[in-house]
């Protein structure tokens, strides 16, 4: 179980990052050309959601089937000596869960503004900070 859903959490990023990096373009487009938020801008920003919320309960559940999971009960607090456990113990899954809160309040934002340029800007603005945070806690050397 573990190997089928460390593929998918890994594959599926592609597609998180991707969908992120097209509404974050969208988003900088639309802001400065002036155009009107529209139903595609909508969907974009959307799907950046959802895409990044399912990532975010695919990783959640690979945290707790992991093996790594278990080095808490063996290190306890030791595991921030363990640069390797470190990373996949604490700081790719609070980053992570940092980066789609700030894409969920990019997209809540959003909608309480009638302008479309503030509305591109939250949108933006937000997903570009969780983008860069979903990409400073990437375990590189394992997931390319």
């Amino acid at each position: 179980m573990y190997a089928v859903l460390k593929n998918i959490h890994s594959y599926w990023a592609y597609l998180v990052l991707l969908i992120l990096f097209i509404a974050i373009v969208n988003g900088f487009v639309g802001k400065s050309t002036n155009r009107a938020f529209n139903s595609k801008d909508l969907r974009i920003s959307l799907f950046g959601l959802i895409f990044s919320h399912i990532q975010l309960l695919i990783g959640l559940i690979l945290y707790l089937v992991s093996p790594w999971f278990d080095q808490w009960s063996a290190l306890g607090m030791g595991v921030m000596k363990d640069a390797q456990a470190r990373l996949y113990l604490v700081e790719h899954p609070l980053m992570n869960i940092l980066a789609i809160v700030l894409i969920t309040m990019g997209w809540s934002m959003h909608k309480r503004h009638d302008l479309s340029g503030k509305k591109f800007s939250r949108i933006s603005l937000f997903y570009s900070i969780g983008f860069l945070f979903l990409l400073s806690r990437i375990p590189w050397s394992t997931w390319l």
